[in-house]
């Protein structure tokens, strides 16, 4: 068993070494990714300013860019992934490894997760000091829990996404692009979702994004506490160890189908 964890760990490290390492190579791609989301943020900003809205919405606005750049590793780093090592021929060699298929997903979302927070950090770097944007933080220990939490969720359902992506075959890239958009609004990225309808609220409470990104920003710009947002502590929780399953469960479903069918390792299906 000691044996099986340490490849297991050693599965985890090298697939994070294979996502940190490709994806900060090129300087200017750093550059990129934190820059030019900003792009985007500015047309909200802006129209906010026109409309002499209140500055807190230009606050929601900063946040919500940060965090979209989360979702959008979770669906295209995350999950079609498999589909594309099927189709280098990579995914041969992680169901033969005597290892949990599991554990290269923890590698891929951990990778991601590293990745993906330097250039969100930067992007929000940025964002303050460009639009002057204030923020309230009482307790940062609580934004740094609820953050590692809604991360946690979030790439639990890239976890899963991964192995549903893969035995959709070459639809995991219609998939991905049939998943965008909808989140953007669903999520609030832009926009407080209070202005939503309630039973579009109880829709979006679905998503670990929406959730996450409420509590963030109760606790960044309205200096909250945790008796304001443990409704939100409780479900990224649930939602975390609900999605891992699912996801784990999907993966044991995708072996299943490649070892009775032996399609996935077929490219192009």
């Amino acid at each position: 068993m000691i044996k099986s964890f340490i490849r297991n760990l050693r599965a985890i490290y090298g697939r994070v070494y294979v996502r940190i390492i490709g994806g900060n190579r090129y300087l200017h791609e750093i550059f990129a990714d934190a820059f030019l989301p900003l792009l985007n943020l500015s047309a909200y900003v802006f129209v906010y300013k026109a409309m002499n809205a209140s500055q807190d919405l230009a606050s929601f606005v900063i946040i919500g860019g940060v965090m979209v750049t989360f979702w959008l590793n979770v669906l295209w780093s995350m999950g079609a992934q498999l589909y594309w090592e099927k189709e280098m021929g990579n995914l041969e060699v992680f169901l033969l490894a005597p290892i949990s298929r599991m554990a290269i997903l923890f590698g891929m979302a951990i990778g991601g997760m590293i990745n993906t927070s330097l250039r969100a950090l930067a992007t929000l770097i940025l964002g303050l000091y460009i639009f002057n944007v204030k923020f309230n933080v009482t307790n940062p220990m609580l934004v740094l829990i609820i953050f590692i939490l809604t991360l946690i969720a979030l790439y639990a359902l890239g976890m899963l996404f991964s192995s549903l992506f893969l035995l959709f075959g070459r639809e995991a890239w219609h998939s991905a692009n049939l998943l965008q958009e909808p989140i953007y609004f669903l999520s609030g990225i832009y926009f407080p979702i209070k202005y939503f309808p309630f039973w579009l609220q109880v829709i979006a409470s679905l998503i670990p994004l929406t959730i996450g990104l409420d509590a963030i920003r109760k606790l960044i710009i309205y200096g909250y506490d945790f008796i304001d947002i443990q409704l939100h502590f409780f479900l990224l929780i649930s939602l975390s160890i609900i999605l891992l399953i699912l996801a784990k469960f999907s993966l044991n479903y995708m072996e299943k189908i490649a070892k009775k069918e032996g399609r996935l390792t077929l490219k192009w299906i």
